[in-house]
């Protein structure tokens, strides 16, 4: 412990010297300070100023960083200054040109030039460029040959740009230079996946079998999967499931997923509930995507209560980054018949950008006030499809909001609504002006009755049945006899059926 100490002390000495004289001699400072310094001491001094340096870096030295954050902070700076110059193809060239270097030289942990292919998934118009001139410098006598990782990034760059062909031409160029591997396969088959080639994936995958240089891998069943579910080809898929049981092959979190995104897609909830409790039981434990997927399935499946379950789990990830999911829990909350249902979709919809409007939830929540017969916050959403030129086609909305507003009594404001549905080219039924009809009846404004009739006869509907229906009642409630013999010849002149109680015995 003394010797420790001893060691420390000097070294902190040293380190106060070191910053006290900055660098200035000790001797020629000695000399200034003590005149009368012997030899033997301005030796000693001298030396331990030599030492200093030493000393200090032991003890001052910052430890290198790991392999892998080198190469990502490389990666990440060139990322950058190629995103600001991602429209000037021939500048991204020359940034490339200068870090060639870089770019090629051999890492303890992977490749700089891979790991920015990866930085740029969010921009594989730009990724591509990069892999393209990687593949101009193939072999040359500064790279070294583009090896099956580079390919299979650069196919799959291809197939994320919508360039199915480029996919082709650069899995051909590398089984000509003889890299054909199960990696280039699968990123061939994701490409067609992608593009939604359901039948050239197929093909690929039965060339591959018939490959004696390769094997199908479990993420190559898994992109077969993940096809047959977009297809909903739950029996090949399914099929696909048995194969890799027989082969043998461990199934992953991927695996899972994909099985379980083809059940929604295929409205099958209980195998969908199936696969999820297989997977909780297994040794792969669900992921991220997993719970958003489940969430969606019961959201459309209707089952709140576990809707509600997956949700807590991870509800900041979905409060921030998953605004569809959020749409996707408010219509299911709108099929519901649960009594706080509204307070649940108002606090749900606070989490929506105002700017991000989608105008089918506009309609659901006109909708959903109009059931809740509240009045003020239908006319709101109302107001809101008006300003955003949302046009209302369905006769059963228009439906739910006249019945909202009769139920309110509130005849002025269906007055200004039909007025206004009408200059916006919302769906204009006869539900609207009969809803007035009784209306104006109930009030005895028989004068409004009739120009409602010729707001019908200016929107081209005619009277129906339940029109003279509408107007015999409301006669015939206030006594007014004349009005009501001639609304019954209009019964009888359209063959309509005539009241009992207009001919008593």
């Amino acid at each position: 412990m003394k010797r420790m100490w001893r060691f420390s002390s000097d070294a902190v000495q040293a380190k106060l010297l070191s910053s006290q004289f900055n660098g200035i001699r000790f001797s020629s400072t000695l000399k200034a300070i003590l005149p009368f310094t012997t030899p033997l001491f301005t030796r000693q001094v001298n030396t331990l100023s030599n030492k200093l340096p030493d000393i200090v870096a032991l003890f001052t030295a910052k430890p290198s960083p790991p392999p892998k954050e080198v190469l990502t902070t490389k990666a990440m700076i060139l990322r950058n200054e190629l995103v600001q110059e991602a429209s000037d193809s021939v500048r991204v060239r020359k940034i490339l040109d200068m870090n060639s270097d870089s770019l090629n030289q051999p890492h303890p942990r992977g490749s700089v030039l891979l790991e920015l292919l990866n930085q740029l998934d969010s921009w594989p118009s730009l990724a591509l460029q990069v892999f393209n001139w990687r593949r101009k410098r193939n072999g040359s006598d500064a790279f070294t040959p583009v090896n099956a990782h580079e390919y299979s990034k650069g196919i799959k760059l291809a197939g994320r740009s919508r360039n199915i062909d480029l996919a082709v031409e650069i899995f051909k160029e590398a089984a000509n230079k003889g890299i054909k591997t199960t990696s280039t396969y699968n990123a061939l088959m994701g490409a067609f996946m992608f593009n939604g080639l359901a039948d050239r994936c197929q093909s690929l995958f039965v060339d591959m079998k018939k490959d004696t240089t390769c094997h199908p891998s479990i993420a190559t069943y898994n992109i077969l999967i993940s096809v047959f579910g977009r297809l909903m080809l739950i029996d090949y898929m399914e099929a696909t499931l048995q194969e890799i049981n027989q082969l043998d092959l461990s199934p992953n979190v991927h695996t899972y997923n994909y099985l379980i995104a083809g059940y929604i897609a295929a409205w099958m909830w209980d195998d969908m509930e199936k696969v999820f409790q297989m997977l909780k039981t297994s040794s792969v434990k669900p992921n991220l995507k997993t719970y958003l997927l489940m969430i969606r399935g019961y959201a459309h499946a209707g089952n709140l209560e576990k809707m509600e379950e997956i949700y807590s789990l991870v509800r900041d990830h979905v409060n921030k980054k998953e605004i569809p999911l959020i749409r996707t829990m408010i219509c299911a909350y709108c099929r519901c018949s649960e009594a706080d249902r509204v307070k649940r979709i108002e606090e749900l919809l606070k989490l929506i950008p105002e700017e991000d409007y989608r105008p089918w939830l506009n309609v659901l929540l006109i909708k959903l006030y109009a059931q809740e017969d509240w009045l003020e916050e239908m006319e709101i959403a109302i107001n809101e499809a008006f300003e955003h030129r949302t046009h209302v086609i369905t006769a059963g909305i228009m439906r739910c909001i006249i019945a909202t507003y009769f139920r309110c009594n509130a005849l002025e404001k269906l007055e200004f609504f039909v007025r206004r549905a009408e200059i916006a080219g919302w769906r204009i039924c006869r539900s609207l002006y009969h809803c007035k009809l009784v209306m104006y009846g109930s009030g005895k404004q028989f004068n409004e009755m009739n120009n409602v009739l010729e707001e019908m006869n200016g929107a081209n509907l005619a009277e129906n049945k339940k029109t003279l229906w509408i107007m015999y009642k409301a006669y015939l409630s206030c006594g007014q006899r004349s009005m009501v013999l001639k609304i019954l010849g209009q019964m009888f002149k359209h063959g309509y059926e005539v009241p009992l109680e207009a001919f008593p015995t």
